[in-house]
Protein backbone atom coordinates (compact mmCIF):
# COMPACT_ATOMS: atom_id res chain seq x y z
CA UNK A 1 0.00 0.00 0.00
CA UNK A 2 1.17 3.66 -1.18
CA UNK A 3 2.06 5.90 1.87
CA UNK A 4 -0.19 8.37 0.83
CA UNK A 5 -2.95 5.71 1.26
CA UNK A 6 -2.37 5.01 4.81
CA UNK A 7 -4.67 6.30 7.57
CA UNK A 8 -2.52 8.63 9.59
CA UNK A 9 -3.02 8.21 13.28
CA UNK A 10 -2.31 10.41 16.52
CA UNK A 11 -1.86 8.07 19.53
CA UNK A 12 -2.53 10.08 22.96
CA UNK A 13 -2.69 8.45 26.66
CA UNK A 14 -1.94 9.32 30.11
CA UNK A 15 -0.04 6.24 30.63
CA UNK A 16 3.42 6.06 28.39
CA UNK A 17 3.04 2.41 29.00
CA UNK A 18 -0.27 2.44 27.05
CA UNK A 19 0.73 5.04 24.49
CA UNK A 20 3.45 2.71 23.31
CA UNK A 21 1.73 0.33 23.27
CA UNK A 22 -1.45 1.83 21.39
CA UNK A 23 1.68 3.42 18.87
CA UNK A 24 3.12 -0.26 18.20
CA UNK A 25 -0.41 -1.42 17.39
CA UNK A 26 -0.41 1.50 14.82
CA UNK A 27 2.89 1.05 13.15
CA UNK A 28 1.98 -2.99 13.28
CA UNK A 29 -1.25 -2.28 10.70
CA UNK A 30 -0.56 -2.31 7.41
CA UNK A 31 -3.62 0.03 6.51
CA UNK A 32 -2.24 2.89 9.41
CA UNK A 33 0.75 4.90 9.99
CA UNK A 34 1.94 6.69 13.26
CA UNK A 35 1.66 9.99 12.70
CA UNK A 36 2.90 11.04 16.13
CA UNK A 37 2.52 10.35 20.05
CA UNK A 38 1.24 12.48 22.95
CA UNK A 39 -0.02 13.17 26.69
CA UNK A 40 -3.56 14.16 27.04
CA UNK A 41 -2.31 17.79 28.06
CA UNK A 42 -0.68 17.60 24.79
CA UNK A 43 -2.90 16.22 22.26
CA UNK A 44 -4.59 19.34 20.99
CA UNK A 45 -1.09 20.98 19.64
CA UNK A 46 -0.43 17.44 18.31
CA UNK A 47 -3.57 17.16 16.71
CA UNK A 48 -3.79 20.80 15.00
CA UNK A 49 -0.08 19.62 13.45
CA UNK A 50 -1.00 16.78 12.21
CA UNK A 51 -3.93 18.19 9.59
CA UNK A 52 -5.89 15.04 8.24
CA UNK A 53 -4.94 12.05 11.26
CA UNK A 54 -7.40 10.54 13.29
CA UNK A 55 -6.71 10.69 16.83
CA UNK A 56 -6.39 7.34 18.96
CA UNK A 57 -7.72 8.69 22.42
CA UNK A 58 -6.94 6.44 25.54
CA UNK A 59 -8.88 7.89 28.27
CA UNK A 60 -6.73 6.01 30.89
CA UNK A 61 -8.10 3.62 33.42
CA UNK A 62 -8.62 6.25 35.86
CA UNK A 63 -10.87 8.48 33.30
CA UNK A 64 -8.71 11.08 34.58
CA UNK A 65 -8.24 13.19 31.32
CA UNK A 66 -11.17 12.81 29.53
CA UNK A 67 -11.24 16.32 29.46
CA UNK A 68 -8.87 16.49 27.10
CA UNK A 69 -10.91 14.95 24.99
CA UNK A 70 -13.06 17.84 23.89
CA UNK A 71 -9.72 20.05 23.03
CA UNK A 72 -8.70 17.89 20.86
CA UNK A 73 -12.54 17.90 19.19
CA UNK A 74 -12.25 21.23 18.63
CA UNK A 75 -9.37 21.26 16.28
CA UNK A 76 -11.37 19.32 14.18
CA UNK A 77 -9.72 16.23 13.97
CA UNK A 78 -11.81 12.87 14.03
CA UNK A 79 -11.32 11.05 17.58
CA UNK A 80 -11.53 7.58 18.63
CA UNK A 81 -12.00 7.34 22.35
CA UNK A 82 -10.94 4.11 24.06
CA UNK A 83 -12.85 4.58 27.81
CA UNK A 84 -12.60 2.28 30.93
CA UNK A 85 -16.13 2.03 30.90
CA UNK A 86 -19.65 3.09 30.54
CA UNK A 87 -19.66 5.89 32.36
CA UNK A 88 -16.35 7.32 30.03
CA UNK A 89 -17.88 6.36 27.02
CA UNK A 90 -21.05 8.34 28.18
CA UNK A 91 -18.44 11.15 29.04
CA UNK A 92 -16.43 11.28 25.97
CA UNK A 93 -19.56 11.51 23.46
CA UNK A 94 -20.55 14.45 25.39
CA UNK A 95 -17.75 15.86 24.80
CA UNK A 96 -18.10 15.44 20.81
CA UNK A 97 -16.60 12.29 20.16
CA UNK A 98 -18.52 9.69 17.90
CA UNK A 99 -16.30 7.25 17.90
CA UNK A 100 -15.95 5.22 21.27
CA UNK A 101 -14.67 1.88 22.02
CA UNK A 102 -13.68 -0.06 25.61
CA UNK A 103 -10.31 -0.05 26.34
CA UNK A 104 -8.93 -3.49 25.55
CA UNK A 105 -10.44 -3.56 22.21
CA UNK A 106 -8.41 -5.60 19.75
CA UNK A 107 -6.55 -4.32 16.89
CA UNK A 108 -9.14 -5.22 14.08
CA UNK A 109 -11.83 -3.15 15.82
CA UNK A 110 -9.58 0.12 16.67
CA UNK A 111 -8.25 -0.17 12.80
CA UNK A 112 -11.92 -0.72 11.18
CA UNK A 113 -13.15 2.36 14.27
CA UNK A 114 -10.49 4.95 13.06
CA UNK A 115 -11.25 3.97 9.93
CA UNK A 116 -14.89 4.81 10.04
CA UNK A 117 -14.15 7.71 12.10
CA UNK A 118 -11.92 9.22 9.33
CA UNK A 119 -15.28 8.85 6.81
CA UNK A 120 -17.41 10.83 9.41
CA UNK A 121 -18.78 7.38 10.86
CA UNK A 122 -20.21 7.07 14.44
CA UNK A 123 -18.98 3.98 16.29
CA UNK A 124 -19.59 2.42 19.27
CA UNK A 125 -18.31 -0.77 21.30
CA UNK A 126 -20.82 -3.71 20.82
CA UNK A 127 -20.47 -3.76 24.79
CA UNK A 128 -21.97 -0.42 25.20
CA UNK A 129 -24.01 0.32 22.11
CA UNK A 130 -27.16 -1.08 23.72
CA UNK A 131 -26.62 1.49 26.51
CA UNK A 132 -27.99 4.08 23.93
CA UNK A 133 -29.68 2.13 21.25
CA UNK A 134 -31.78 -1.02 22.74
CA UNK A 135 -34.61 1.15 24.36
CA UNK A 136 -36.09 4.04 22.67
CA UNK A 137 -37.06 6.44 25.33
CA UNK A 138 -40.33 8.07 24.87
CA UNK A 139 -41.34 11.46 26.71
CA UNK A 140 -45.05 12.18 25.50
CA UNK A 141 -44.76 15.60 27.98
CA UNK A 142 -41.47 16.85 25.38
CA UNK A 143 -42.10 19.25 22.70
CA UNK A 144 -42.28 17.39 19.36
CA UNK A 145 -39.52 18.53 16.49
CA UNK A 146 -41.03 19.71 13.37
CA UNK A 147 -40.28 18.73 10.02
CA UNK A 148 -37.41 20.72 9.18
CA UNK A 149 -35.84 20.23 12.75
CA UNK A 150 -35.96 16.51 11.74
CA UNK A 151 -34.24 16.99 9.09
CA UNK A 152 -31.17 18.98 10.69
CA UNK A 153 -31.45 16.50 13.40
CA UNK A 154 -30.26 14.33 10.76
CA UNK A 155 -27.47 16.30 9.44
CA UNK A 156 -26.41 16.74 13.08
CA UNK A 157 -25.73 13.05 13.45
CA UNK A 158 -23.52 12.72 10.74
CA UNK A 159 -21.47 15.32 12.56
CA UNK A 160 -22.18 18.24 9.82
CA UNK A 161 -21.48 21.72 11.57
CA UNK A 162 -24.31 24.48 10.99
CA UNK A 163 -22.38 26.28 7.89
CA UNK A 164 -22.99 22.73 6.50
CA UNK A 165 -26.32 22.08 7.85
CA UNK A 166 -27.23 25.84 6.14
CA UNK A 167 -25.56 24.52 3.03
CA UNK A 168 -27.56 21.36 2.67
CA UNK A 169 -30.86 22.79 3.11
CA UNK A 170 -30.28 25.86 1.34
CA UNK A 171 -30.76 28.33 4.67
CA UNK A 172 -28.94 30.65 5.68
CA UNK A 173 -26.28 29.39 8.66
CA UNK A 174 -28.26 31.83 11.37
CA UNK A 175 -31.66 29.53 10.52
CA UNK A 176 -29.74 26.70 10.60
CA UNK A 177 -28.14 27.30 14.18
CA UNK A 178 -31.49 28.91 15.50
CA UNK A 179 -33.14 25.10 14.23
CA UNK A 180 -29.95 23.30 16.69
CA UNK A 181 -30.46 25.47 19.11
CA UNK A 182 -34.31 24.34 19.36
CA UNK A 183 -33.58 20.81 19.46
CA UNK A 184 -31.18 20.98 21.99
CA UNK A 185 -33.81 22.47 23.86
CA UNK A 186 -36.65 20.41 23.10
CA UNK A 187 -34.48 17.26 23.55
CA UNK A 188 -33.12 18.58 26.98
CA UNK A 189 -29.53 18.51 25.54
CA UNK A 190 -26.87 20.66 26.71
CA UNK A 191 -24.35 19.73 23.67
CA UNK A 192 -24.59 18.79 20.32
CA UNK A 193 -23.07 15.56 20.95
CA UNK A 194 -25.66 14.72 23.95
CA UNK A 195 -28.36 15.93 21.79
CA UNK A 196 -27.92 13.43 19.43
CA UNK A 197 -27.08 10.59 21.48
CA UNK A 198 -30.78 11.02 23.07
CA UNK A 199 -32.63 11.55 20.01
CA UNK A 200 -30.97 7.86 19.16
CA UNK A 201 -32.20 6.79 22.48
CA UNK A 202 -35.87 8.37 21.56
CA UNK A 203 -35.11 6.20 18.21
CA UNK A 204 -35.27 9.51 16.04
CA UNK A 205 -31.88 8.57 14.62
CA UNK A 206 -29.70 5.76 14.03
CA UNK A 207 -26.28 6.17 14.77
Amino acid sequence: MCLVDLLRVVVVSPDPLARGGLAALVSGRRELALAGEASPRDAALVAASRPGAVVLFDVGAADEDAAGIADVVRTGAPVVALAPGRAAAADALRAGVRAVLLRGANADAISAALAAAAHGLAVLDPAIADDFLRTPERDDAAEPLTAREREVLALLAEGLANRAIAAQLEISERTAKFHVEAILGKLGASSRAEAIVRAARMGLVVL
